[in-house]
């Protein structure tokens, strides 16, 4: 599972992404408000767990500014924790809310859940990027309406980054949803995976879709 956690209290921050660590999960923070929103347009993820009260961009604004935009589930945690500030984060579009001081188990069991409830979440039928067309129902690829031959670990693989086209995957992200890996096992599988889906999909057309992010992951668009 990988975490956006944004948190304007460095001591709490950096405790929070260690806890996570532990438990096997990814995790990127951020201090404020904008460089969440930066960070959710540019890069994938399965939870975002957002401070109410941040610096520039409180957490609400957050919410308000994603509106309508396909985002992960975000639970707020919050000094705030009066029943209408639990209302008012959860009308804002927040799927949880939990108030500080808080318990780390109490936590990490409410962001698994809220991950698990997305990826059981039902899926666009059809994907659609610059021709490419991947459907997630059939287990069927066309690209310019030429259907392409896909292993079943290659659909994977392409389903993942097309559900987040546009932003990066990392491989670790990659492993996790395609191979059920909670830890990097320092193979090349991914590569190898990856250029043989690069060869059916990209291969013959001027623009290459699928591109490598150095260090970090893949972006399919």
């Amino acid at each position: 599972m990988r975490v956006l956690i944004v948190e304007d209290d460095h001591s709490v921050g950096h405790w929070l992404t260690q806890k996570f660590h532990r438990k096997g999960h990814d995790c990127r923070l951020v201090d404020d408000g904008e460089p969440a929103l930066q960070a959710l347009s540019a890069e994938a993820f399965d939870v975002v767990v957002l401070d109410r009260m941040l610096p520039k961009i409180d957490g609400l604004e957050v919410l308000k500014r994603l509106n309508g935009q396909h985002v992960p589930p975000v639970l707020i945690l919050s000094a705030n924790d009066q029943t209408s500030d639990r209302v008012e984060g959860l009308k804002a579009g927040a799927q949880d809310y939990l108030g500080k001081p808080f318990d780390f188990t109490e936590l990490l069991l409410r962001v698994e859940l809220l991950a698990q409830r997305q990826s059981a979440s039902p899926m666009d039928e059809c994907i659609e990027i610059d021709g490419l067309c991947v459907d997630l129902k059939r287990r069927e690829v066309r690209r310019d309406g030429r259907l392409v031959a896909l292993t079943d670990k290659e659909f994977k693989l392409l389903a993942v980054l097309a559900e987040r086209h546009g932003q990066t995957v990392t491989r670790s992200m990659l492993l996790e949803k395609v191979w059920g890996y909670s830890f990097d096992p320092q193979t090349n599988l991914i590569d190898v995976h990856l250029s043989k889906l690069r060869q059916k999909v990209d291969k013959g057309f001027a623009r290459p879709l699928i591109r490598t992010i150095r260090a970090t992951g893949y972006v399919l668009g």
